[in-house]
């Protein structure tokens, strides 16, 4: 368990130490890690911090209007680059390598932001779980093993980068933070993308995005699992009326865990999971038909990619 009341003291003097008299641009994108570093650097540096919003066209269903009311009574720079993240997923099926676009792009962004607000330093929501998994070769979190080698920064301040989730959240409580904040589940980096196995397009994500609003309006309030989430798998035979189609597989994941490391699948009553499955079919005609993920961690990981 780590010591909120040291942490928080000493991470505030690590960022004001670090940053020195420079402006820091920090990717602000709802979760408990990114908020939790907004709330020390705002204590530590005041407003010479810029939090940015980036909607990559990869976010979860209402994602950018639910930011924007959360966070609509801070400065909040808001930065619609979806054309420019599913541009550079074209044609790339690798999950590595989407990965490692994903965190360049992150990274060129913020560049372009930056050099026009006159900040030298970025802050990120690095935990330790991204920094093992990235350094093991499990895979490349787009803020770790997929960053560019390159940047324009000065520095790239990570002030939770020891912390495991749980011990984040920790922090967020003696922060103050909303509980909707301190308790929200897990998003990817790389948002929706690595939720689509295979090439990710327009389409693939606003089928993903739907079935993804489906299982977590299904299950988050009655279960709070760390995890719940859809991912699309790829193509499959199906009918519906009378016709024979040829549409998407959806798979459901939703597990418990403590800290990421380790994770079991949720234990959903059958009948449930028909109905997820039902509306997914109804309401999304592309999609074929809908599996559920009972694999653990290890052997799997949580998210597919």
């Amino acid at each position: 368990m780590v010591n909120t009341e040291k942490f928080i003291s000493s991470a505030i003097a690590e960022i004001r130490t670090m940053a020195g008299n420079e402006r820091v641009v920090m990717a602000l994108s709802g979760g408990v890690d990114s908020s939790v570093c907004a709330a020390l650097a705002s204590r530590a540096i005041g407003d010479r911090l810029i939090p940015i919003y980036i909607d990559t066209g990869l976010m979860r269903k209402g994602e950018t209007e639910r930011i924007r009311t959360i966070f609509g009574d801070i400065s909040l720079k808001v930065v619609d680059a979806g054309d420019e993240f599913i541009g550079a997923l074209a044609g790339i099926t690798d999950p590595e390598a989407k990965r490692k676009a994903i965190g360049e792009r992150f990274i060129r962004v913020f560049e372009r932001e930056a050099k026009m607000l006159g900040a030298t330093c970025l802050l990120q929501g690095t935990i330790y779980p991204d920094r093992i998994e990235s350094e093991g070769g499990i895979k490349s979190h787009h803020n770790v093993g997929g960053m560019p080698l390159h940047m324009e920064f000065k520095k790239v301040l990570e002030p939770i980068r020891d912390l495991y989730k749980d011990e984040v959240r920790e922090v967020a409580g003696a922060l103050n933070l909303p509980r909707e904040i301190q308790h929200r589940m897990p998003f990817p980096g790389p948002g929706l993308a690595v939720r689509v196995l295979g090439e990710v397009t327009k389409e693939k994500v606003a089928v993903i995005r739907e079935a993804n609003w489906i299982v977590e309006d299904e299950l988050v309030e009655q279960y709070r699992p760390w995890q719940c989430f859809a991912a699309l798998l790829g193509l499959g035979t199906g009918v519906k009326g009378d016709n024979r189609i040829h549409g998407w597989i959806i798979a459901i994941r939703a597990v418990n865990s403590r800290d990421g490391m380790t994770a079991d699948p949720l234990d959903i009553p059958f009948e449930q999971l028909l109905r997820i499955g039902s509306r997914i079919t109804s309401d999304i005609p592309s999609v074929a038909r809908v599996v559920y993920d009972i694999t653990p961690k290890p052997p799997a990981t949580i998210e597919y990619e």
